[in-house]
């Protein structure tokens, strides 16, 4: 099965980087969390610390399954401003590669002008960084190979969004049983 990989950068939100990995790992898909700091303890915004799977130094993406950004400020800003991870972005979007990202951080996308006509959800305020957009008011949005979330409120929403465009709508009504959601 190949990989997901999620990419944990300084000021990432929790929620939105754990939950979608719990909701993945329940279904059991493989998702592995990248830093992308050099350092394979991770800070969020809220000063929480993590501990990554890998260093994205140490990553080979050519196997990727799905790229997913979670947000979270600034660390969606330093998803976007890394270099790197612009060109592995770049690569997977040319191959059609699924391409997921949540809160603040479809800015990533965004800024790379991948959204362009794209249907999507963000952060409330952060819609201008989605550059052309068609930004929809839902939990989670799925749209060709991008699936897009709101906000750390959305985080189960997206990892099932995830769940559904990989492995379809039974198992991911599975997971969700499982999972006792909605409560």
């Amino acid at each position: 099965m190949k990989p997901i990989y999620l990419f944990l950068a300084t000021g990432f939100q929790e929620t939105e980087a754990i939950a979608p990995v719990t909701v993945c790992r329940k279904a059991g898909l493989v998702i592995k969390t990248v830093s992308i700091t050099g350092n394979l303890m991770v800070e969020s915004a809220l000063g929480v610390t993590v501990k990554a799977d890998m260093l994205f130094e140490e990553a080979d993406f050519s196997d990727a399954a799905m790229l997913v950004m979670p947000g979270g400020m600034p660390g969606s800003t330093n998803l976007s401003d890394y270099a790197p991870l612009q060109e592995v972005i770049m690569q997977h979007y040319k191959a059609g590669t699924p391409l997921a990202a949540i809160c603040a951080a479809p800015l990533v996308y965004g800024r790379l002008g991948l959204l362009r006509g794209v249907k999507a959800t963000c952060y409330p305020g952060c819609e201008d960084e989605q550059w052309g957009a068609i930004i929809i008011d839902k939990a989670a949005v799925t749209d060709g190979q991008f699936i897009t979330g709101h906000g750390p409120g959305a985080a189960l929403d997206f990892g099932y969004a995830i769940v559904d465009y990989l492995l379809g709508h039974e198992a991911c009504e599975k997971v969700k049983a499982g999972m006792v959601w909605p409560y």
